[in-house]
């Protein structure tokens, strides 16, 4: 089990967040099909830190960003 640090909240459990993906992906309105297929579907799967986005659904409802370590599940607060 993992506790998220909510920069509203505090550490709160895994349960009452919701993953929302990759961060700091630009949105590609004017791209053709291959690279609106890219947008949707290509993301990063490193080993190592990722920055990631999460939704606190069952407290503040924000949305936030941090960096977590896809080994460890160690998070950092993303500036």
């Amino acid at each position: 089990m993992m506790l998220i640090d909510c920069p509203h909240c505090g550490p709160r459990d895994e349960n009452e967040f919701r993953y929302g993906g990759q961060a700091g992906i630009a949105y590609a309105p004017d791209a053709g099909d291959e690279e609106w297929a890219a947008f949707l579907f290509v993301r990063d799967n490193p080993k190592g830190w990722f920055h990631e986005r999460w939704f606190h659904v069952h407290g503040c409802r924000t949305w936030f960003s941090l960096l977590r370590h896809t080994v460890t599940h160690e998070m950092r607060p993303q500036p």
